[in-house]
């Protein structure tokens, strides 16, 4: 792992306790904008810019705004404390499943590696091998989001359009006015 990569999990770790264990809910939700816009990065650097950019709208942007939203229509009581009671049990199985999942990190190959399972499966060849004559698309990547996973694709663009039409009635926004 490159130090930025070290860097940018111990921040998206932070920010995922801090979520959980911060009483006050705006810094609360900052906290999980942060670990949102954080692993948007990860996902670029596992090359997968697409869901980044869905993440980051997602979960950092829209997720964000509808969370601010609505605690600006509420009302928060007075002496709060900023840090929650921490439930030791719920903790220790977090971290037990944390160390078993961590455990398999290893089994893992590099990032972009031409010897993984991926890039040497029949699968991977044959898009390789067909995209460009079957959709027309000279990108494989492209091809096999726009053609072979099209119904994929065509998913996701509905959440991120479904939560755009969300935060538009949220703000009383007419979208058909």
């Amino acid at each position: 792992m490159t130090p930025i990569e070290l860097v940018l999990l111990a921040f998206v770790l932070v920010t995922a306790v801090a979520t959980a264990l911060l009483r006050d809910v705006l810094a609360a939700i900052i906290a999980f904008a942060g670990y949102s816009l954080g692993v948007a990065v990860i996902w670029l650097l596992l090359r997968a810019p697409d869901v980044g950019l869905t993440e980051a709208a997602v979960g950092a942007g829209v997720t964000t705004v509808l969370f601010l939203l609505t605690i600006a229509k509420t009302v928060r009581p007075p002496g709060d404390d900023l840090f929650v009671d921490i439930n030791v049990p719920a903790l220790g199985v977090s971290a037990l499943l944390v160390a078993a999942l961590a455990t398999t990190l290893s089994a893992l190959p590099p990032i972009g590696s031409s010897s993984t399972p991926v890039a040497t499966s029949r699968v991977t060849q044959y898009y390789l091998a067909n995209s460009y004559e079957q959709t027309g698309v000279e990108n494989a990547v492209t091809a096999v989001l726009a053609a072979y996973r099209g119904f994929d694709t065509l998913g996701e663009a509905v959440v991120v359009f479904a939560a755009l039409i969300g935060l538009l009635v949220v703000l009383d926004r007419g979208v058909l006015e």
